[in-house]
Formats: C-alpha cells, structure tokens, sequence
C-alpha cells in the first residue's frame, strides 16, 4: 500500500516529542508538508532535526505556539495557510485521586484536550471544505472509553473529544472533508513512562516496570505490551490520505485490544 500525501500540508499538534513527533515524522515520510507544532523554539527545533534526520528530503517547517491560546492558535493558522490535514495530538495527562481534583484541574484539561482541538476545527473546516477535501483527525484514547480510575478527569475529557470528533464530521457531511479519531492504547512515551513509575515500584528497570504496569492496571490488553509511537502515527497516515476517504465520523482504535468492546 503505497501512500503519497504531496502537496498536502499537515499541522500536527504538541509533536515536539512522543505519539506527536511519530506522527509528524510519518506524515513527513508520505510527502507532506509538516507543521511542527511546540510551545518552544528549542523544542521544535530538535523535532525539526529529528525529522530531517530520519526521512530524506523531508519537507517540514516549525509552528511556535502554545495551542491552548487563541491568539497564538489564529496566528499560527494564518501564517501556515491553507491547512489540509490537522491531527490533534495535543493533550495532558496524569495521575490523581478523583477526590482531590479541583475545579481549576478539571477546566485545564477540558482546554488542553478539548476545547484546543475544538478551536482548530473550527478554524481550519472552512477552508478544507471550500477546496473539497480535507482531512481531521483527534487523538483520543482507550481511557475515553475505559475510564480509569486513577484519572478520572483525562478519560472524561478524551470522552468529549470523541463527540466533538463525530459533530465535526456531521458538520462536514458531503463535503470531501472527513473527521475522525483514533483511540491510541496505553503508548510508550517518555511522559508514559513517569506515569507508569507513579503507579509502580520505581527501582524496577523499565522492562520489568512495563510488564508490572501492564499486569496491574491494563490486564485487559491483548498485546500485553505499550504500542510504540509509530503504530499510532501508521493508523494516522493511513486515515490522512485518499485511500481513506470513507472513513469519517469514526472512532478508530489502535489499541492493542485493550478495549473490551467490538464497537468502540
């Protein structure tokens, strides 16, 4: 299956490292033109390096900017123009006692991974469907689904952005544009691996830290491992180009099989 995005430009978000970064370095090597997105230029500037380093002739570009702003998210857009794909990868999680949550804690989520995709949406649908094809795509999660109890207010807000996902894709009805999201299982990232130290014996080496954390707090897996970033960003290159074209309106899972379900 050969996939060929040139001519295309993507905005990935918060792809400076992990699922993001995978993501971008993906779309980089299918021929588009990639939008690293970070709120450092240091930052985006190791990214940009990365990618260069790992796909030749890599057509990439850096966009400094804290997503979560809207004025720095309307800046960003403006300067990038036309945008043809937009994978919302941006997002925070963490551990926490559900009972020690604040309201302040519960909003900062809903901004991070919500309301930040919301607003890029919003922004960029018009103008991928006045050229009559475009391509969306919010990185969600198993915890969306299976609400874990040690971060209540990440399932949660992963929850909403699968209904955002589906009322963009209904907003988008006809019009070559589709919207989608993609449940990413538990990941192997560095912030995943300060997770799982949280939950686990930290003089454990990684290896023994990762089965530990599997067989404790995701039995459910059928891989009984973390998902490598570039699994994930393989799921988005595919719903990114023309060989998915219809697909949208979907949950798409690349999950190991944690999801006990057949339908998300």
């Amino acid at each position: 299956m050969r996939i060929d995005l040139s001519g295309r430009t993507a905005l990935v978000t918060g792809s400076t490292q992990g699922i993001g970064l995978a993501i971008a370095t993906g779309l980089a090597r299918a021929g588009a033109r990639v939008a690293v997105n970070g709120r450092t230029q240091d930052r985006v500037t190791d990214a940009l390096a990365a990618i260069r380093a790992a796909v030749d002739d890599a057509d990439v570009v850096g966009a400094v900017a804290d997503i979560t702003d809207e004025g720095d998210t309307e800046r960003v857009v403006a300067e990038l123009g036309a945008i043809d794909i937009l994978v919302n990868n941006l997002g925070n999680f963490g551990a926490a006692d559900p009972l020690s949550i604040s309201d302040d804690e519960w909003r900062r989520y809903f901004e991070v991974n919500v309301l930040a995709a919301t607003r890029l949406s919003r922004l960029v649908l018009p103008g991928m469907t006045a050229a009559g094809w475009g391509r969306i795509l919010n990185i969600a999660s198993d915890s969306a689904i299976v609400i874990p109890a040690e971060m209540i207010h990440y399932g949660v807000s992963k929850t909403a952005l699968l209904g955002v996902s589906r009322g963009f894709a209904k907003a988008a009805a006809g019009t070559g544009v589709t919207v989608n999201s993609v449940i990413a299982g538990p990941t192997h990232t560095a912030g995943v691996e300060d997770f799982v130290y949280q939950l686990v014996d930290k003089a454990l080496p990684w290896d023994e830290a990762q089965r530990e954390f599997m067989r404790l707090h995701r039995p459910q897996s059928l891989i009984q491992r973390l998902i490598e970033p570039e699994e994930i960003a393989n799921m988005v290159v595919y719903l990114s180009s023309p060989l998915a074209s219809a697909t949208t309106g979907g949950a798409v899972r690349v999950d190991g099989g944690y999801v006990d379900s057949i339908l998300p």
